[in-house]
């Protein structure tokens, strides 16, 4: 498995090789969504407390941290040989596991330790498909490769309970995690098929040597280029502030503001989930329309969108009755949730072009990591404010307006349209 070294023949891109890394996509990150789900409801079933489980999925999501080692290994390595590596060690893990189960282990410490696992190998993974997407497909296609890619991310966090959840309640919990070793491997076995190019960099020191100088050249590379620093910035605060929102808020609104049957409740989260999955698959069409200093038009659109939602929750729009208040809140945020995606595809592609490739892996780890640090930061502080303003909650989305409105104005600062040399015949940021 040597890949595609020869640099005398450089492969073009084609659909084949693309379409056989998201049919691996697909099968893996299911396989990885069916697992997370098994894994779950096992814990809950021996434990009977939740608060078990979300300490371990806190725990478990810390190894993604260690994103940009990641890709500092993709633009060393083979990419293609990376994935079936990682998906193969993965179908080894949940293999250990199976094992184990059936010789009686089933503690939730060894859940804990399986979850970490994977999740390490995760954060290897990611770097090592999002820095290979620009080698597969040509630039006028990429942002809606990134779209598909993204899509199909969003599509099993959709798909993974509703199959989980037929086949725990009628197979148990053993099914799928073998579903899963088996999902692991078999995407391991098509990315065998993906031919990549790579050009073999010479070594001059030690392994660990070579790869923490990689991590500090790819941060150094940040520092250096105003595009991707400020791209940065700006996925981060969106992580901060308008993400979280949805991940704690939503819930919170839906089910105890405007006590929300288990249908209502489900129909409105599984719309909003929708919207993402509409939005990564619609970005084609939009990203021939987007320019990078007009981004703060876009999050201004999205402040003006979170004032129905606060007045969908205010005591006056509740007292009118369940529907009005239901409709406007999930028809706003079916819409941010569109522009969130469509914003982040288009953030992630600009910087993909803009990058070298033997920078590529590092490049979008160092965005992927610095992101998942402002989201549970997020996820913190939104969980304080619906509390104290429990009976209010529009005050909380009251902040995430100006925050926005705030955010607008300095991307709008950072990004503006300059008169001196441009970037791609754009802009200059």
């Amino acid at each position: 498995m040597e890949g595609v070294e020869n640099p005398g023949k450089p492969i073009q891109p084609s659909p084949r090789n693309f379409n056989l890394m998201v049919i691996g996509q697909i099968i893996s990150i299911l396989g990885s969504a069916l697992l997370r789900f098994a894994l779950s409801l096992y814990v809950l079933d021996i434990t009977g407390r939740a608060d078990i489980f979300a300490t371990l999925y806190a725990i478990s999501n810390i190894p993604l941290l260690l994103s940009p080692l990641g890709g500092a290994i993709a633009d060393r390595f083979n990419r293609r040989n990376l994935m079936v590596i990682y998906d193969l060690i993965s179908s080894a893990i949940v293999l250990g596991y199976i094992v184990l189960m059936l010789g009686g282990s089933t503690s939730v410490f060894l859940i804990g330790t399986v979850m970490v696992l994977l999740s390490f190998i995760s954060a290897l993974y990611t770097p090592a498909v999002t820095a290979s997407i620009p080698l597969l497909v040509e630039e006028r296609r990429l942002e809606s490769a990134n779209g598909l890619v993204q899509a199909v991310q969003a599509l099993s966090g959709v798909i993974a309970p509703l199959i989980g959840g037929v086949l725990y309640g009628y197979m148990g919990v053993r099914l799928l995690i073998v579903i899963s070793c088996i999902a692991f491997a078999l995407s391991a076995l098509l990315e065998t098929l993906i031919q990549i190019p790579y050009v073999k960099r010479a070594r001059d020191r030690g392994m660990v040597h070579m790869l923490a100088g990689d991590m500090r050249e790819g941060f150094a590379y940040v520092a250096k280029q105003p595009l991707i620093r400020k791209s940065i910035i700006l996925a981060a605060l969106l992580n901060l502030l308008l993400t979280p929102y949805f991940i704690v808020g939503g819930p919170i609104v839906l089910r105890i503001t405007m006590n929300s049957s288990e249908m209502m409740y489900g129909l409105g989260m599984g719309l909003i989930q929708a919207a993402t999955i509409l939005g990564a698959l619609m970005i084609g069409f939009f990203a021939k329309r987007m320019k990078t200093y007009t981004l703060y038009r876009w999050l201004l659109a999205i402040a003006c969108l979170l004032m129905p939602m606060a007045a969908a929750v205010s005591p006056l729009m509740l007292d009118l009755g369940y529907y009005p208040s239901y409709l406007m809140f999930i028809a706003c945020a079916i819409a941010i949730a569109m522009a969130m995606t469509i914003i982040s595809i288009y953030i992630i592609t600009k910087v993909q072009k803009e990058t070298p490739n033997e920078n590529l892996g590092k490049i979008m780890a160092i965005i992927t990591a610095v992101s998942q640090c402002a989201a549970p930061v997020g996820q913190v502080l939104f969980g304080l404010a619906f509390e104290q303003f429990s009976s209010r909650v529009y005050v909380p989305t009251f902040f995430v307006i100006a925050a926005m409105l705030g955010l607008s104005a300095l991307t709008y600062h950072m990004l503006k349209r300059r008169p001196a040399v441009s970037l791609r015949n754009e802009e200059t940021v």
